[in-house]
């Protein structure tokens, strides 16, 4: 019988789903796909709204309480929209991403891309598409380095978030955040990395 992995998950709204239920959410849906359930969400710290600062003043205190083995971040949107500087998001990442080290191993910290929202019915609601879409680009591209060299994987979930436009079913009702179906999508890509991993691969 497999060891289960005390799972904990960190973001904003698209790690809590905010406007699906529960059972959802993409951590929820990733512990039922990972073979033999190896993996026991004891938390998801995740908040509506949050910036990489706001996981750092309020969610990196918390991690070490729930003892995790294994870790996923999700983190960036909220700092494209507020306007983040690059270097401030870049330096904020690489201190999360340090400071989950201590208490996690690299092969049990997985981070996954932000979607552009601006595809979305509502995404024009939050700024200029263009530029926005070219942020959270960017913002991906400093996660996805900064993850990289410190041997830790990146999941980038852009190919079924950029659905949207041509499957409606993939947006909730909001007309911003990924319905259920859409985190299911995510799931599909998240799933052969974290298997890896946990096989040591």
């Amino acid at each position: 019988m497999p060891t289960m992995l005390r799972y904990l998950a960190l973001g904003d709204s698209y790690t809590i789903g905010t406007t699906v239920a529960e059972s959802e959410r993409w951590p929820n849906q990733l512990v039922r796909r990972v073979s033999g359930a190896q993996l026991d969400l004891v938390g998801n710290l995740g908040v509506n709204g949050y910036t990489s600062g706001d996981l750092i003043d309020r969610e990196l205190p918390a991690v070490a309480g729930h003892r995790p083995d294994f870790v996923t971040i999700l983190i960036g949107v909220n700092d494209v929209v507020r306007r983040v500087p690059r270097e401030k998001y870049a330096a904020n990442v690489d201190y999360i991403l340090d400071r989950l080290l201590v208490l996690v191993p690299a092969n049990r910290i997985v981070v996954v891309s932000t979607p552009d929202y601006t595809l979305t019915p509502a995404g024009a609601d939050y700024g200029n598409p263009a530029e926005q879409s070219a942020a959270i680009a960017d913002f991906n591209a400093v996660e996805r380095a900064a993850a990289t060299v410190r041997g830790i994987a990146f999941v980038d979930i852009s190919s079924v978030a950029l659905r949207v436009t041509a499957d409606p079913a993939l947006v909730a009702d909001d007309g911003l955040h990924p319905s259920g179906k859409q985190y299911a999508g995510w799931v599909e890509l998240i799933v052969p990395v974290v298997e890896g991993l946990l096989s040591g691969d």
